[in-house]
């Protein structure tokens, strides 16, 4: 009896190509296929790769472009405000009519120029602003919000010119400097080395008094020998200033004459050193743009 198994089994066709036998064990996973040379990775350290040619999500991009522009905007603005230039309100009518100022209205923001003085000393007729000398904070208080939230928001605003400063800083006009002697009399009105002024800036309107009537516009003083390094100042609106001439010391005789300041020259004079720049511009409000100007009195006398 012949075996027919064998003989049931098709013969391939001519031309066929023997069916091809994979010899991957069924049970292996993908991850733990074999590599080049013939070891097996261990699982889970097969890493994806990724597709390079996907694009950025360009939502992302713009805000990390615009974050680091933000970034670089701050800091070239607190550079500027700390060496270059920094605006600052007026808070007072000291400075009138050069610089409008006063309780309860908008007074003149200005542009400080913090970098000429760095080659150049302070010369006479400067507007500049100042730190007070100690003698000049006496009396002073803080204008901040006891409140933290409230006192920060206003140092901000106050660094963009916004607020007062929490700080004496001051802003009046240079009469002498170092080396020169300053004095007022009712006969001569105000002279710097014995020559009188030519003070363009005055408006005897503003102060409701006439220079040529009340020449000193307050009491008779000096004569000031302003030491080396330091520079007399007054405001402008003469008859409302707390300048020079409120800071200095008498000589108990001469204040019985009303004649003032005859005692100690650095108790009226600002150190130069104390000067944080010269006034160049009002840049608020629109209708009062324009330069501020450095007339100086001691010219064409």
């Amino acid at each position: 009896m012949t075996d027919t198994a064998d003989s049931s089994k098709p013969e391939p066709h001519a031309g066929e190509a023997d069916p091809k036998v994979s010899t991957r064990n069924p049970e292996t996973r993908p991850d733990e296929a074999a590599t080049t040379d013939g070891s097996i990775p261990e699982p889970g350290l097969v890493a994806e790769t990724p597709d390079e040619g996907e694009p950025e999500d360009p939502k992302r991009s713009t805000l990390r472009e615009f974050a680091l522009l933000a970034v670089i905007a701050v800091v070239l603005y607190y550079v500027m405000l700390t060496f270059v230039a920094r605006p600052y309100l007026i808070p007072s009518e000291s400075m009138e009519p050069t610089l409008h100022g006063c309780t309860g209205c908008v007074g003149d923001r200005i542009m400080v120029d913090k970098v000429s003085y760095r080659f150049s000393a302070p010369r006479p007729g400067d507007v500049i602003v100042f730190k007070g000398p100690p003698p000049w904070n006496l009396g002073y208080k803080s204008i901040r919000s006891n409140n933290t939230v409230l006192r920060w928001v206003q140092n901000a605003l106050s660094f963009v010119g916004f607020v007062p400063p929490d700080e004496n800083d001051l802003v009046k006009r240079v009469i002498a400097v170092g080396g020169q002697t300053v004095q007022c009399r009712a006969d001569t009105g105000l002279t710097v080395d014995g020559k009188p002024l030519k003070e363009p800036y005055l408006d005897r309107n503003t102060m409701a008094a006439d220079p040529s009537v009340y020449p000193c516009l307050g009491s008779e003083f000096g004569p000031v020998h302003v030491p080396a390094g330091r520079l007399w100042v007054m405001g402008d609106n003469r008859t409302h200033s707390a300048d020079s001439r409120a800071h200095c010391t008498s000589v108990p005789a001469e204040a019985l004459k009303g004649v003032l300041c005859t005692g100690d020259p650095t108790s009226g004079t600002v150190p130069v050193s104390n000067v944080i720049g010269k006034a160049r511009f009002i840049v608020w409000p629109p209708s009062r743009w324009g330069g501020v100007g450095s007339v100086n009195p001691q010219q064409n006398r």
